[in-house]
């Protein structure tokens, strides 16, 4: 994932900033603990999509 990219993209639930999690390929917003994919590289930013992690996992 471009990294530049993390720079532009903000979660769409709070527009905060988000934390790549290579090893499961998400893009992880810590401040509403959702983790949205990635499909080929490209940010999947819908909310219906993401998942709900536990606050231990925002930590990675």
């Amino acid at each position: 994932m471009d990294h530049r990219l993390l720079e532009i993209v903000a979660c769409p639930v709070c527009n905060g900033k988000f934390y790549y999690n290579k090893e499961r390929q998400e893009l992880i917003c810590k401040s509403d603990a959702l983790a949205y994919p990635l499909c080929d590289g490209i940010p999947v930013l819908l909310e219906s999509e993401a998942r709900a992690i536990k606050l231990d996992e925002t930590n990675s």
